[in-house]
């Protein structure tokens, strides 16, 4: 388990799988272009030692490949998380008393991961207050030409619904404007949003800036409003946060993040303009009215690292982070949809502007059935266009998928356009927050769906595959990736016969 961010980098380091920059570099702009370029080409994490116009370093980069994101979280593949994650969605009233065992051991493992309460931490070995308070000591990045200004892209916001008490931890980006003020960018959908609409008066709130990777990933995370982002990151590292009480604020932090902000936001004072700002869409968001936040002091770690994240035109650093979601909630969009297979998000879709699924097709109409519980499943709500294709289709081969919405699709009969809500940072819409939604049934059609007879798909007999696995050596040839396995194919088409 890792326990904070030195243990990271660390870890990267002897991985290879950071690169220590020594040279000075401006955070503003040209920075982003070495980590655009550098990301782009798989390349590694990059600690900028001597950022200019900052003695704290910046790390850069930190989740820009599956491999560093697999070894985040100790696991060989990212869909190794999901499972551990489905274990808990799955669970079930225990038949036998093996069963029962297990599921004690889960509950265990679940309630033993809820943060505890420390008296101090390494986050507050230096504590700045007053007139000491100033953003501009650490290296924000301005990333591209026409953002507004420097922007902090990588915190974990903390809330607490003023009804319940319940925290929330979110990523939302922070325009710093001046040495103790900050914009809070809370988009339309967020909890964080929610949590200030219901406050009355002042709102404390505290961010923390460089986590272990895990804790950073869940502040990212889109879980229900209910759960505890911190008691996520707390089971999927085996491990309890620790978290200490801030010194200006009631407001609980982790105990070993590199930087921590405290303030608050007055309810009544008037929104600021913020942006522009370079963004994941690979378009500038322009300038819209946020919170105003208000720094009332910076506590942090000694010789503390700042941790950033460029995002711009995909491919880019939150690609992986995108991806790390993608997998670990397929149990729980399953647990909701059971008659989904898999499904990916492309990452030159932004995320929510497509998604391909893949289904165990029963009956006529199920792909339509597929998309609007989709387009009411969450933050996949936002989900701009929707491709739905049988269960032997490989959802994350993008040609293999076109291949079924170009055979299979009569766009008179397959294609669905609704509407509904849409991502805050869509452009496209007519009116911003809603408009147009597209689905594509690129499914096997049968004769209850008002189609001719369905042609066979093209495969070779089994018997003559297996021949030709036994005698390949014989031929002289490189050895090849065997043929794909047609029984699946075979088992879709006979139950759309029926």
């Amino acid at each position: 388990m890792i326990r904070d961010l030195r243990e990271w980098v660390a870890l990267l380091e002897r991985e290879g799988e950071l690169v220590r920059v020594s040279a000075e570099v401006d955070p503003r702009l040209e920075v982003t272009e070495i980590v655009d370029r550098v990301v782009k080409a798989g390349g590694p994490a990059l600690l900028f030692e001597h950022p200019k116009g900052s003695a704290h370093p910046l790390l850069v980069n930190q989740f820009g490949t599956e491999r560093r994101v697999c070894l985040a979280f100790g696991v060989s593949a990212l869909d190794d998380i999901a499972e551990r994650v489905g274990e808990i969605l799955e669970m079930q009233p225990p038949e036998g008393l093996a069963a029962k065992i297990r599921g004690l051991k889960t509950l265990k493992s679940i309630a033993d991961s809820r943060p505890r309460t420390v008296r101090s931490g390494s986050c507050q070995e230096v504590v700045l207050r007053g007139d000491d308070v100033d953003l501009g000591r650490l290296p924000v990045q301005t990333a591209w030409p026409e953002d507004g200004g420097p922007f902090i892209t990588l915190p974990a916001v903390i809330t607490h619904d003023p009804r319940t008490g319940q925290r929330n931890v979110g990523m939302y980006r922070m325009q710093v404007l001046g040495p103790r003020t900050t914009a809070m960018h809370w988009q339309l959908h967020k909890d964080g949003r929610a949590d200030y609409l219901f406050t009355e008066g002042r709102m404390e709130l505290a961010v923390a800036l460089g986590l272990d990777p895990i804790s950073a990933y869940s502040a990212s995370a889109p879980l229900p409003k209910h759960i505890d982002e911190l008691m996520l990151a707390g089971f999927l590292r085996g491990e309890p946060l620790d978290l200490v009480k801030g010194v200006t604020v009631g407001i609980e932090v982790p105990a070993t993040a590199e930087i921590v902000l405290e303030g608050y936001i007055e309810r009544d004072d008037a929104l600021v303009p913020e942006g522009p700002f370079g963004d994941h869409t690979g378009f500038y968001t322009p300038v819209e009215p946020f919170p105003l936040f208000h720094v009332t002091a910076i506590t942090m770690r000694r010789d503390a690292i700042y941790p950033s994240i460029v995002v711009g035109k995909p491919p880019q650093e939150d690609a992986w982070l995108g991806k790390a979601t993608e997998r670990i909630f397929l149990p729980a969009v399953r647990m909701t949809v059971p008659e989904i297979v898999d499904y990916d998000l492309p990452v030159a879709g932004a995320f929510h502007n497509l998604c391909i699924v893949s289904i165990k097709k029963a009956f006529p109409g199920h792909a339509q059935k597929v998309m609007h519980a989709i387009w009411g499943l969450g933050m996949l709500s936002l989900t701009k266009g929707i491709v739905v294709v049988d269960e032997h289709v490989n959802v994350h081969d993008y040609a293999e998928v076109m291949f079924y919405v170009g055979a299979n699709v009569d766009p008179k009969r397959d294609v669905l356009i609704s509407e509904g809500p849409l991502d805050h940072l869509d452009h496209a819409p007519t009116l911003q927050f809603y408009g147009g939604k597209l689905g594509i049934d690129a499914t096997a059609k049968g004769p209850l769906e008002g189609t001719r007879e369905w042609p066979p798909e093209i495969e070779m007999s089994d018997e003559v595959r297996a021949l030709v696995d036994r005698r390949w050596n014989e031929y002289g040839l490189e050895a090849v990736p065997p043929a794909p396995d047609a029984r699946i194919r075979q088992s879709s088409r006979r139950l759309l016969r029926r």
